[in-house]
């Protein structure tokens, strides 16, 4: 936990900005709002977390939930009858994706830089192909619902959004998963010093197959956040990849893997997301919140790489 504390001082200090900036912040409705916007890229930044502390890294991300979006438009085509099917496939498109990027990384030695950039482009064409240049079809009501509705009537908050809820869910699993299982440790092992980890008979090619693998569910997840919220665009999770490296950089952990915390990670993401808040309530533009996201990947790995020379 003691890891994450500079990451939540951090983000205490931008949510005051906000709520100064804006008083509606501080009323139950504003903030859960301000949540459910963060969602995706929280739980996105999660399964990015998985794979770069087992050492790699996933830009996939973001065109497959552009992918999701499209194709869940296209295959429903706004008949809610077809929702759960097609949801049930984008979950199988999310574990392929997340199989064949950790089958090309581990088993043929292909850096996941490399690997994952190319499954981008590959997605990315899929997409322009399947579309046209336009996304079709609707998603319907059934299939919006995690974005955009919450349970009604509530006391005091009024309204609790199903991303919300969705976003506890996945951010105690996540956590449990990395810091409470063997399965956890065996990843931090894997990214820390991949042959010791080796030598003490943790399969580290598996084990980082399985890292990508839930990256590509939390993508699929997020890209159904996304949907609902946003609706179908052509550019629905562009730069999300980047966005949630950089959550992920701002928590503290290290890119060469085997340190940090799934905690701060999130909590990374959170503060990103109130600093774009920030940025937009201010009135600059989104070229400028892109030249400070570049800042801060800059600043945060350069200050990592300090901070472990000194350790050494």
């Amino acid at each position: 936990m003691r890891r994450a504390l500079p990451i939540l001082a951090a983000l205490a200090v931008l949510l005051a900005a906000i709520a100064i900036a804006d008083p509606f912040f501080l009323e139950p409705a504003g903030f859960l709002a301000f949540v459910r916007r963060a969602a995706p890229l929280v739980i996105l930044a999660a399964g990015q977390y998985l794979v770069i502390v087992s050492g790699e890294f996933d830009l996939s991300v973001g065109s497959l939930i552009t992918a999701v979006v499209v194709a869940a438009a296209g295959l429903t085509e706004g008949d809610p009858d077809r929702t759960w099917w097609v949801v049930a496939a984008l979950f199988g498109l999310g574990i392929l994706v997340g199989l064949v990027n950790g089958v090309v990384t581990t088993r043929l030695h292909v850096p996941s830089f490399i690997t994952t950039l190319g499954m981008l482009l590959v997605l990315k064409g899929a997409v322009l192909y399947w579309s046209g240049g336009a996304p079709r079809g609707s998603l319907p009501e059934n299939f919006r619902v995690f974005g955009r509705r919450g349970i009604e009537d509530l006391p005091v908050i009024e309204q609790l959004p199903y991303s919300v809820i969705v976003l506890v869910v996945v951010g105690i699993v996540a956590v449990l998963l990395l810091h409470r299982t063997t399965f956890g440790k065996q990843l931090f092992a894997a990214g820390g010093n991949p042959r010791a980890a080796a030598l003490s008979g943790v399969d580290v090619p598996l084990v980082r197959t399985l890292a990508f693998v839930l990256s590509g569910i939390s993508a699929v997840i997020a890209g159904i956040l996304v949907g609902g919220f946003a609706g179908i665009s052509q550019e629905a999770g562009a730069g999300y990849e980047f966005q949630a490296i950089s959550a992920v950089v701002l928590g503290g952990a290290a890119l060469g893997g085997g340190r940090g915390s799934m905690v701060a990670a999130m909590a990374g993401a959170l503060a990103l997301e109130a600093l774009f808040t920030l940025l937009n309530l201010l009135g600059l533009p989104k070229p400028l919140r892109d030249a400070v996201q570049g800042l801060i990947i800059i600043g945060a790995v350069a200050y990592a790489a300090y901070r472990l020379r000194r350790a050494r």
